[in-house]
Order: structure tokens, then C-alpha cells, then sequence
């Protein structure tokens, strides 16, 4: 059956006003022989922002990060960092700007023969930093991630979370504009990961670092991102503030990448749907700031013709985001529509059922 989909109140879109981007990228190509692996990506972060770029296993993720950070050339386009181009620049020259830039690792990228403390103070030793000032910048980083005292533990010492805290205070030590997290929390369980990116937050807030996240992992861009950016075959598909696009993603990936996040039309009703039947049943998404009350309005509506079947009202960056099931009489399903859609909701029909499923 053909989906009958309303207008949506609300569309994933840019930031007005956002900051002066720290990271501009502009119409950016990358081809391994026949294959694009980035194929006219454009994308800005801007200062202090946290931005989330998600995207499936060879989706062009892996690229543009060593584009940004230099390691790989781009074919064409721009790629600029605190508004200096850096696609042309000679591997001399890219030096000093790669210390701009921090990064964490999935695997943590520790030196298994160094103490924590040299962990950390290694990029300031390369850079020539004298000994006291680098140890110095050390202890301090060891505090604001949490691991003071132990400094003169080696990695094989410690936990994963608090191998992923050495790798994060590494690579703020040289006081970068950009930090850069390529997958940091998929090696860790769930609850060390919601203390890294608690503490991301932190940084995030405290030092106004711009972050942006690399990540296949919805549940990481909904915890702290300010913005999502998802990438397909090498193609920004969708980009917009991180409520907006799960409250209403516009592309099918998207949309295949939230179904762990949002409430999904239980199997024991899907498996249930027909062209015909006594009942239809819509699919309700909804980010009016009186969501809840719309729930209570359209029980009183419809008491004897409406059930809600599953779904609920979740609050992404202090909005809020409603998605639920419901099982409408055929014969006032116009009228609950037009109530719905009068209210900002999205509606879309889903297809019959014989009775309230």
C-alpha cells in the first residue's frame, strides 16, 4: 500500500547564525581507482560546536577524516581549518596546523612502554616543549579527565575507559582548535561510554573546544551532538540540529540508522496489515513543545474510534520528540488526520487492520 505522508511542520535544516566554522569543506572528491570514496562532500563546523558525522561501514567516514587531518589528499574541492586552506598545502607546511588538530582513537593508540604521563606529554616532547612545561601541561590534562594519581601507571594497567581518558588528554595536550573522535567509544561497554562522552561534554563546555564526531552509532551523536551530518557513499545525504533529524529524518538511511533509537512498529502488528479492514493505521511523529498534550487531546477526540498501540515522547536537546502507532476507525481517519496535522504532527498511513490490532 502507498503511504499517505502530510506535510511535516519542521525540516532538518542548518543553524542560522551558526559560529564561524572551524572546518569548512567544500565540494570535496576522493577516488581510490574507479571508486568514490568521497564524492562532493561539503560540510562546516562551526567553533565550539559538537557535530556528529554517522554513517554506515564505508560510507566515506574513514576519508574525510584523514583528509582533514591531511593524511590523504583530496582529488578536488576545499578543506579548510580556522579558515586556512590545507588541500594544497606541502607535508612541511601541514605541521604545524596537524597540531591544531587532536584525535582519539577506537583503540586508544597508546604507547604500551610509556607511562601515562608520557603518553600524554609525547605530542609537546615532538614539538620540542621543554620537559617541566610539558609535564606540567600533563598533570593538568590528567586532572580534567579524571586520573590523577596515576600518572606513573602504564596502559596495561588500566581499564578501557580510562585508556580512552589517556588518549583524550593526549590530544588536548598541545591545545588544539580541533578535536577530532574517530569511533572512541565502540570498544567500550555501555556504561564507560556514557562516562567518555559525559566528559567530551565537559571538555566541550569547559575549554570550548570544537569536536566532531566520526561514529556509526546514533545513540553517541543523540547523547552530545549539537548537529548530525550523515554520510552515504561518499554524499552528505542529511544534515541538520540532532532533534530535527531524529524527530523527522528526510533519507532512507537515515531513517534505517534510527529504527535502534526510535520506537518501530512491533512485528507482531506489522505482520498483521492489509489493503483492507475495518481500521487503518498511522504512524505519528510530532516535535510540537505541547507533544504530551496532543496524546491527551486526541484521546478525548476520538475515545471510542482511536488506540494507541506503542510509542512514546523522548526529549532530544530539551525538545520534544514524539513517535507512536495508532489504530484508527477507516471511517474517521480523515477527521484524526486533519486534527493531527493541525497540531504539527506528521502522519503516515501504514496500511489496515482488521480490528485495534
Amino acid at each position: 500500500m502507498n503511504s499517505i505522508v502530510l506535510p511535516a511542520p519542521i525540516q532538518a535544516a542548518a543553524v542560522a547564525d551558526r559560529p564561524e566554522p572551524v572546518v569548512r569543506l567544500t565540494d570535496v572528491h576522493r577516488r581510490f581507482g574507479a571508486t568514490p570514496a568521497l564524492n562532493g562532500v561539503s560540510l562546516e563546523v562551526g567553533k565550539g560546536e559538537i557535530v556528529g558525522l554517522i554513517g554506515r561501514s564505508g560510507a566515506g567516514k574513514s576519508t574525510l577524516i584523514r583528509c582533514l587531518n591531511g593524511l590523504e589528499r583530496a582529488d578536488s574541492g576545499e578543506i579548510a581549518i580556522e579558515g586556512r586552506r590545507i588541500d594544497r598545502l606541502a607535508e612541511q607546511e601541514l605541521q604545524p596546523l596537524r597540531r591544531r588538530i587532536g584525535m582519539i582513537f577506537q583503540h586508544f593508540n597508546l604507547l604500551s612502554a610509556k607511562t601515562v604521563i608520557d603518553n600524554i606529554a609525547l605530542p609537546l616532547k615532538i614539538e620540542g616543549v621543554a620537559k617541566a612545561e610539558r609535564l606540567k601541561r600533563a598533570r593538568e590534562l590528567l586532572d580534567i579527565v579524571g586520573l590523577s594519581g596515576r600518572e606513573r601507571s602504564y596502559p596495561s594497567q588500566l581499564s578501557g575507559g580510562q585508556k580512552q581518558r589517556v588518549g583524550i588528554a593526549r590530544a588536548l595536550a598541545a591545545r588544539p582548535a580541533l578535536l577530532l573522535s574517530d569511533e572512541a567509544t565502540s570498544a567500550l561497554d555501555p556504561e564507560t561510554t556514557h562516562s567518555i562522552l559525559a566528559l567530551l561534554k565537559d571538555i566541550n563546555q569547559r575549554l570550548g573546544l570544537t569536536i566532531l564526531l566520526i561514529t556509526h552509532e546514533m545513540e553517541v551523536v543523540r547523547t552530545i551532538a549539537d548537529r548530525v551530518a550523515v554520510i552515504e557513499a561518499g554524499r552528505i545525504v542529511e544534515e541538520g540540529p540532532v532533534w530535527s533529524v531524529f524527530a523527522n529524518p528526510q533519507s532512507q538511511v537515515t531513517a534505517s540508522m534510527l529504527r535502534s533509537v526510535r520506537p518501530q512498529l512491533p512485528e507482531a502488528i506489522a505482520r498483521r496489515l492489509s489493503t483492507a479492514g475495518k481500521h487503518l493505521l498511522l504512524a505519528v511523529d510530532i516535535t510540537s513543545p505541547d507533544a504530551q498534550s496532543v496524546l491527551f487531546d486526541l484521546a478525548g477526540l476520538g475515545s471510542k474510534t482511536v488506540r494507541l498501540l506503542h510509542g512514546g515522547i523522548d526529549h532530544i536537546q530539551g525538545q520534544p520528540v514524539g513517535r507512536f502507532f495508532i489504530s484508527v476507525a477507516a471511517n474517521d481517519a480523515e477527521r484524526i488526520q486533519k486534527f493531527l496535522t493541525s497540531r504539527l504532527a506528521r502522519v503516515e498511513v501504514l496500511g489496515h487492520v482488521a480490528d485495534h490490532a
